[in-house]
Protein backbone atom coordinates (compact mmCIF):
# COMPACT_ATOMS: atom_id res chain seq x y z
CA UNK A 1 0.00 0.00 0.00
CA UNK A 2 2.52 2.23 0.07
CA UNK A 3 2.53 3.54 -3.49
CA UNK A 4 -1.62 4.33 -3.06
CA UNK A 5 -0.56 6.38 0.07
CA UNK A 6 2.33 8.56 -2.01
CA UNK A 7 -0.01 8.83 -4.36
CA UNK A 8 -3.26 10.04 -1.73
CA UNK A 9 -0.55 12.67 -0.10
CA UNK A 10 0.27 13.63 -3.71
CA UNK A 11 -3.71 14.42 -3.95
CA UNK A 12 -4.74 15.55 -0.80
CA UNK A 13 -2.06 17.80 0.87
CA UNK A 14 -2.93 21.03 -0.97
CA UNK A 15 -6.25 20.65 1.30
CA UNK A 16 -4.65 19.49 4.70
CA UNK A 17 -2.50 20.83 7.55
CA UNK A 18 0.94 18.87 7.94
CA UNK A 19 0.29 18.38 11.47
CA UNK A 20 3.57 18.42 13.70
CA UNK A 21 4.97 16.43 16.20
CA UNK A 22 5.57 17.60 19.48
CA UNK A 23 7.80 16.59 22.48
CA UNK A 24 6.02 15.55 25.63
CA UNK A 25 8.35 15.80 28.33
CA UNK A 26 5.35 14.77 30.65
CA UNK A 27 4.92 11.43 28.80
CA UNK A 28 8.78 11.11 28.93
CA UNK A 29 8.98 11.74 32.73
CA UNK A 30 6.10 8.89 33.31
CA UNK A 31 7.93 6.17 30.37
CA UNK A 32 11.53 6.57 30.30
CA UNK A 33 10.85 6.80 26.53
CA UNK A 34 11.28 9.37 23.90
CA UNK A 35 7.91 10.62 23.18
CA UNK A 36 6.00 12.41 20.49
CA UNK A 37 2.57 13.42 19.67
CA UNK A 38 1.72 13.71 16.45
CA UNK A 39 -1.06 16.63 16.65
CA UNK A 40 -4.01 15.34 14.27
CA UNK A 41 -6.00 17.72 16.86
CA UNK A 42 -4.72 19.97 14.61
CA UNK A 43 -5.83 18.68 11.21
CA UNK A 44 -8.69 20.89 9.42
CA UNK A 45 -12.02 19.37 10.79
CA UNK A 46 -10.62 18.92 13.95
CA UNK A 47 -9.66 14.86 13.02
CA UNK A 48 -7.75 12.51 10.82
CA UNK A 49 -10.46 11.65 9.47
CA UNK A 50 -10.39 14.40 6.71
CA UNK A 51 -7.90 12.32 5.15
CA UNK A 52 -9.54 9.50 4.09
CA UNK A 53 -12.57 11.65 3.17
CA UNK A 54 -10.31 13.99 0.85
CA UNK A 55 -8.57 10.74 -0.93
CA UNK A 56 -11.76 9.19 -1.62
CA UNK A 57 -13.87 11.96 -2.87
CA UNK A 58 -11.16 13.37 -4.79
CA UNK A 59 -10.30 10.54 -6.57
CA UNK A 60 -14.16 10.11 -7.13
CA UNK A 61 -15.70 10.91 -10.96
CA UNK A 62 -17.57 13.69 -12.16
CA UNK A 63 -20.55 11.76 -11.89
CA UNK A 64 -20.11 10.55 -8.73
CA UNK A 65 -19.53 13.93 -7.16
CA UNK A 66 -23.13 15.07 -9.06
CA UNK A 67 -24.78 12.27 -7.61
CA UNK A 68 -23.46 13.14 -4.33
CA UNK A 69 -22.10 11.36 -0.96
CA UNK A 70 -23.35 9.38 1.90
CA UNK A 71 -21.72 8.79 4.81
CA UNK A 72 -22.64 7.38 8.43
CA UNK A 73 -20.74 8.60 11.49
CA UNK A 74 -20.95 9.79 14.91
CA UNK A 75 -19.00 13.42 13.98
CA UNK A 76 -15.87 13.19 12.86
CA UNK A 77 -16.07 11.49 9.55
CA UNK A 78 -19.13 13.36 8.87
CA UNK A 79 -17.46 16.61 9.37
CA UNK A 80 -14.74 15.10 7.03
CA UNK A 81 -17.16 13.90 4.22
CA UNK A 82 -18.81 17.48 4.06
CA UNK A 83 -15.50 18.99 4.10
CA UNK A 84 -14.03 17.08 0.92
CA UNK A 85 -17.24 17.77 -0.45
CA UNK A 86 -17.61 20.92 -0.64
CA UNK A 87 -14.32 20.95 -2.90
CA UNK A 88 -16.54 18.98 -5.18
CA UNK A 89 -19.47 20.94 -5.05
CA UNK A 90 -21.41 18.12 -3.83
CA UNK A 91 -24.21 17.40 -1.74
CA UNK A 92 -23.95 15.04 1.50
CA UNK A 93 -26.17 13.04 3.51
CA UNK A 94 -25.04 11.65 6.55
CA UNK A 95 -26.88 9.08 8.88
CA UNK A 96 -26.39 9.51 12.56
CA UNK A 97 -27.00 6.72 15.49
CA UNK A 98 -29.59 7.70 18.04
CA UNK A 99 -26.48 7.74 20.54
CA UNK A 100 -24.37 10.24 18.58
CA UNK A 101 -23.83 13.59 20.87
CA UNK A 102 -26.12 16.74 19.70
CA UNK A 103 -23.54 18.89 20.01
CA UNK A 104 -21.81 17.11 16.93
CA UNK A 105 -24.95 16.39 15.12
CA UNK A 106 -25.53 20.20 15.26
CA UNK A 107 -22.49 20.98 13.42
CA UNK A 108 -22.98 19.03 10.71
CA UNK A 109 -26.30 20.93 10.24
CA UNK A 110 -24.73 24.03 10.60
CA UNK A 111 -22.26 23.06 7.58
CA UNK A 112 -25.19 22.41 5.63
CA UNK A 113 -25.28 18.62 5.50
CA UNK A 114 -28.42 16.72 5.23
CA UNK A 115 -28.12 14.67 8.53
CA UNK A 116 -30.44 11.22 8.68
CA UNK A 117 -30.72 9.57 12.71
CA UNK A 118 -30.79 5.69 12.23
CA UNK A 119 -30.39 2.67 14.82
CA UNK A 120 -28.36 2.98 18.11
CA UNK A 121 -25.13 2.49 16.92
CA UNK A 122 -22.29 3.09 14.17
CA UNK A 123 -23.06 -0.37 12.74
CA UNK A 124 -26.79 0.32 11.81
CA UNK A 125 -26.08 3.78 10.85
CA UNK A 126 -23.47 2.39 8.71
CA UNK A 127 -26.33 -0.07 6.94
CA UNK A 128 -29.05 2.32 6.56
CA UNK A 129 -26.52 4.79 5.02
CA UNK A 130 -25.82 1.75 2.48
CA UNK A 131 -28.69 1.40 1.39
CA UNK A 132 -29.86 5.24 0.85
CA UNK A 133 -27.01 5.08 -1.14
CA UNK A 134 -28.03 2.69 -3.24
CA UNK A 135 -31.24 3.79 -3.65
CA UNK A 136 -30.12 7.44 -4.32
CA UNK A 137 -28.15 6.28 -6.58
CA UNK A 138 -25.10 8.48 -4.61
CA UNK A 139 -21.67 6.89 -3.16
CA UNK A 140 -21.28 5.40 0.07
CA UNK A 141 -17.97 6.45 1.72
CA UNK A 142 -16.90 4.43 4.22
CA UNK A 143 -15.49 5.82 7.72
CA UNK A 144 -13.02 3.05 7.75
CA UNK A 145 -13.89 0.00 4.90
CA UNK A 146 -12.41 1.57 1.86
CA UNK A 147 -9.34 0.72 0.28
CA UNK A 148 -9.36 4.90 -0.77
CA UNK A 149 -10.22 5.90 2.82
CA UNK A 150 -7.42 3.57 4.30
CA UNK A 151 -4.63 5.08 1.69
CA UNK A 152 -5.68 8.45 3.06
CA UNK A 153 -5.60 7.96 6.81
CA UNK A 154 -2.22 6.12 5.80
CA UNK A 155 -0.74 9.62 5.46
CA UNK A 156 -0.36 10.24 9.08
CA UNK A 157 1.87 7.36 8.50
CA UNK A 158 4.36 9.03 5.96
CA UNK A 159 4.37 12.56 7.28
CA UNK A 160 5.55 10.32 11.08
CA UNK A 161 8.28 8.23 8.98
CA UNK A 162 9.53 12.08 7.00
CA UNK A 163 9.30 13.60 10.89
CA UNK A 164 10.52 11.11 13.20
CA UNK A 165 12.76 8.97 11.23
CA UNK A 166 13.99 6.99 14.27
CA UNK A 167 10.78 5.97 15.43
CA UNK A 168 10.79 2.28 17.01
CA UNK A 169 6.70 2.11 18.71
CA UNK A 170 3.66 3.92 17.38
CA UNK A 171 0.56 3.74 19.30
CA UNK A 172 -2.90 4.78 17.87
CA UNK A 173 -6.73 4.84 18.71
CA UNK A 174 -8.63 1.67 17.24
CA UNK A 175 -12.24 1.92 16.24
CA UNK A 176 -12.89 0.46 12.89
CA UNK A 177 -9.23 0.19 12.15
CA UNK A 178 -8.86 2.89 9.04
CA UNK A 179 -6.17 4.68 10.48
CA UNK A 180 -4.11 1.69 12.36
CA UNK A 181 -4.43 0.16 9.24
CA UNK A 182 -2.85 3.27 7.32
CA UNK A 183 -0.39 4.11 9.13
CA UNK A 184 0.85 0.76 10.27
CA UNK A 185 0.67 -0.17 6.42
CA UNK A 186 2.64 2.90 5.36
CA UNK A 187 5.11 2.45 8.04
CA UNK A 188 5.97 -0.83 8.04
CA UNK A 189 6.50 -0.91 4.14
CA UNK A 190 9.48 1.75 5.35
CA UNK A 191 10.19 -0.16 8.14
CA UNK A 192 9.18 -3.32 9.16
CA UNK A 193 10.75 -3.26 12.75
CA UNK A 194 8.41 -0.59 13.76
CA UNK A 195 6.01 -1.61 16.35
CA UNK A 196 2.21 -0.50 15.93
CA UNK A 197 0.21 -0.83 19.24
CA UNK A 198 -3.69 -0.69 18.63
CA UNK A 199 -4.91 1.11 21.41
CA UNK A 200 -8.97 0.90 22.48
CA UNK A 201 -11.71 1.85 25.26
CA UNK A 202 -12.30 -1.55 26.84
CA UNK A 203 -15.92 -0.37 26.41
CA UNK A 204 -15.93 -0.72 23.23
CA UNK A 205 -13.24 -2.99 21.61
CA UNK A 206 -14.93 -5.02 18.94
CA UNK A 207 -12.02 -5.04 16.54
CA UNK A 208 -9.37 -6.16 19.13
CA UNK A 209 -11.77 -8.85 20.40
CA UNK A 210 -12.58 -9.65 17.08
CA UNK A 211 -9.04 -10.15 16.15
CA UNK A 212 -8.12 -12.28 19.32
CA UNK A 213 -11.39 -14.15 17.87
CA UNK A 214 -10.17 -14.87 14.43
CA UNK A 215 -13.53 -13.17 12.79
CA UNK A 216 -15.61 -9.66 13.00
CA UNK A 217 -17.85 -10.46 15.93
CA UNK A 218 -21.36 -8.95 16.65
CA UNK A 219 -20.65 -6.88 20.22
CA UNK A 220 -22.55 -4.69 22.37
CA UNK A 221 -20.63 -1.19 23.23
CA UNK A 222 -20.99 0.45 26.39
CA UNK A 223 -20.39 3.95 26.70
CA UNK A 224 -17.48 5.24 26.32
CA UNK A 225 -15.54 8.65 26.42
CA UNK A 226 -14.08 7.43 23.07
CA UNK A 227 -16.92 8.31 21.20
CA UNK A 228 -14.99 8.74 18.04
CA UNK A 229 -13.64 4.89 17.87
CA UNK A 230 -16.84 3.15 19.38
CA UNK A 231 -19.08 0.94 18.09
CA UNK A 232 -19.13 -2.45 16.02
CA UNK A 233 -17.13 -3.30 12.95
CA UNK A 234 -18.65 -3.71 9.20
CA UNK A 235 -18.95 -7.53 8.54
CA UNK A 236 -15.96 -8.20 5.59
CA UNK A 237 -14.14 -5.03 6.43
CA UNK A 238 -10.75 -5.11 4.74
CA UNK A 239 -9.55 -3.65 7.91
CA UNK A 240 -9.85 -6.50 9.60
CA UNK A 241 -7.23 -8.14 7.95
CA UNK A 242 -5.08 -5.41 7.76
CA UNK A 243 -4.94 -5.50 11.13
CA UNK A 244 -4.86 -8.76 12.02
CA UNK A 245 -1.15 -8.97 9.58
CA UNK A 246 0.36 -5.29 10.70
CA UNK A 247 -0.86 -4.87 14.35
CA UNK A 248 1.48 -6.46 16.53
CA UNK A 249 -0.14 -5.76 20.11
CA UNK A 250 -3.90 -4.74 21.46
CA UNK A 251 -3.72 -2.41 24.48
CA UNK A 252 -7.57 -1.71 25.84
CA UNK A 253 -8.21 0.86 28.88
CA UNK A 254 -11.15 1.71 31.17
CA UNK A 255 -12.86 4.78 31.27
CA UNK A 256 -11.41 6.12 34.27
CA UNK A 257 -7.79 6.22 32.73
CA UNK A 258 -8.51 7.78 29.51
CA UNK A 259 -10.13 11.06 31.39
CA UNK A 260 -6.55 11.46 33.60
CA UNK A 261 -4.66 10.82 29.93
CA UNK A 262 -7.22 13.51 28.53
CA UNK A 263 -7.16 15.55 31.80
CA UNK A 264 -3.20 15.72 31.80
CA UNK A 265 -2.21 15.78 28.25
CA UNK A 266 -4.92 18.93 28.07
CA UNK A 267 -3.00 20.03 31.57
CA UNK A 268 0.17 19.90 30.31
CA UNK A 269 0.28 20.33 26.49
CA UNK A 270 -2.31 23.26 26.61
CA UNK A 271 -4.36 21.76 23.51
CA UNK A 272 -7.60 20.28 23.10
CA UNK A 273 -8.30 16.56 22.23
CA UNK A 274 -10.70 14.19 22.34
CA UNK A 275 -11.64 11.07 24.25
CA UNK A 276 -10.57 8.85 21.37
CA UNK A 277 -7.26 10.88 21.03
CA UNK A 278 -6.55 10.21 24.83
CA UNK A 279 -7.14 6.37 24.31
CA UNK A 280 -3.17 5.69 23.31
CA UNK A 281 -1.46 8.49 26.05
CA UNK A 282 -3.81 5.95 28.65
CA UNK A 283 -2.28 2.82 26.95
CA UNK A 284 1.35 4.02 27.09
CA UNK A 285 0.65 5.74 30.76
CA UNK A 286 -0.51 2.26 31.66
CA UNK A 287 2.20 0.49 30.26
CA UNK A 288 4.33 2.17 32.12
CA UNK A 289 8.46 1.90 32.19
CA UNK A 290 7.79 -1.23 29.87
CA UNK A 291 9.12 0.94 26.73
CA UNK A 292 11.86 3.02 28.32
CA UNK A 293 14.57 3.99 26.11
CA UNK A 294 12.03 3.16 23.05
CA UNK A 295 11.15 6.34 20.67
CA UNK A 296 7.40 6.43 19.81
CA UNK A 297 4.61 8.41 18.39
CA UNK A 298 1.26 8.79 19.95
CA UNK A 299 -1.22 9.78 17.20
CA UNK A 300 -3.78 12.32 18.66
CA UNK A 301 -6.26 11.43 16.36
CA UNK A 302 -8.71 14.29 16.82
CA UNK A 303 -9.92 17.54 19.00
CA UNK A 304 -13.86 17.36 18.63
CA UNK A 305 -15.12 16.70 22.08
CA UNK A 306 -18.51 18.02 23.04
CA UNK A 307 -18.55 21.57 25.81
CA UNK A 308 -20.41 19.68 28.02
CA UNK A 309 -18.49 16.16 28.12
CA UNK A 310 -15.08 18.25 28.33
CA UNK A 311 -15.83 20.65 31.61
CA UNK A 312 -17.25 17.00 33.43
CA UNK A 313 -13.87 15.67 32.21
CA UNK A 314 -11.88 18.25 33.62
CA UNK A 315 -13.50 19.49 36.58
CA UNK A 316 -14.05 15.94 37.76
CA UNK A 317 -10.22 15.06 37.68
CA UNK A 318 -9.09 18.21 38.89
CA UNK A 319 -11.33 17.58 42.03
CA UNK A 320 -9.81 14.12 42.40
CA UNK A 321 -6.27 15.61 42.60
CA UNK A 322 -7.17 18.00 45.19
Amino acid sequence: MQDEVESAYARISPHLRRTPVEPSPWLAATTGAVVHCKLENYQVTGSFKARGALNRILSATDGEAEAGFVAASTGNHGAAVAYAARLRSAPVTVFVPSTADAEKVGRLRDEGVAVRTAGVDSIEAEAAAREFATSAGSTYVSPYNDPAVVAGQGTVGLELAEQLPDLDTVFVALGGGGLVAGTASYLKARRPDIEVIACSPRNSAVMAHSIEAGRILDLPSEPTLSDGTAGGVEAGSITFELCQRLVDRYELVDERAIAQALYGFTARHHSLIEGAAAVPIAALIALGRAYAGRNIAVVLCGANIATGTLLEVLQGEAAFSE
